[in-house]
């Protein structure tokens, strides 16, 4: 067969990609990977017994919807690197920006603390397994973002895997903030940026070798 068969045989058989396809096969991938991660809290740390209450305090909403907004940030950026040709533009703003605020919330809050209290709004009771716990409870939706986008076209691999790491990141803080007593924003400005910032460089260090074509 001359090549110039070839093509107009493949061009004959080609359909187009219907639309939405990397979204719903990312938003799949954080359905499936979610529960899992509920599960691993729920059945390892445990929902904290006075989460009713803690509901009216301010700090545990922050403590909440920063990382909400960040899983929603990088779903929309993972979403558009898992399409070639697809720009991400101010996508980036909605990741950089939430912990811009937190860093400023929580500069503020350590700066008018009186002196002897500003340790332990850094340090709190549990900095030395927080970082490690968000990054443990992300997994599940890391995976199978991944697993998504090795059946999408990634053409910068290494930003995928970062932005996948992002959403999966934000999705596990999220979940793992029923269970975390800290509500100092010092705490979380830290320590829930160090362990949210564990799989966006997983996902970086592991995107060029996983998701090239």
């Amino acid at each position: 067969m001359k090549t110039d068969e070839l093509v107009a045989l493949l061009a004959a058989r080609a359909e187009p990609v219907p639309r939405h396809a990397a979204a719903r096969r990312l938003a799949l991938a954080l359905a499936a990977g979610l529960p899992i991660s509920i599960a691993l809290m729920a059945i390892e740390y445990g929902v904290r017994r006075d989460l009713v209450q803690t509901m009216f305090w301010p700090m545990f909403w922050v403590k909440l919807l920063f990382p909400a907004c960040i899983a929603v940030a990088g779903f929309a950026v993972v979403q558009r690197l898992a399409r070639p040709g697809v720009r991400v533009r101010a996508g980036w703003l909605g990741l950089v920006v939430p912990v811009l605020l937190l860093w400023t919330m929580g500069l503020a809050a350590w700066l008018m603390a009186p002196t002897d209290e500003r340790a332990a709004m850094v340090w709190g009771q549990t900095w030395r397994s927080c970082a490690f716990n968000i990054a443990l409870i992300s997994l599940p939706v890391f995976v199978a973002s991944l697993v998504a986008l090795k059946g999408l076209a990634p053409t910068q691999p290494a930003l995928a895997g970062a932005a996948a790491g992002a959403m999966s990141a934000g999705a596990g803080a999220a979940v793992y903030a029923l269970h975390c007593p800290e509500l100092a924003a010092p705490f979380l400005a830290i320590w829930y940026v160090i362990g949210m910032g564990l799989p966006v460089l997983a996902g970086a260090l592991i995107g060029p070798r996983l998701l090239r074509w």
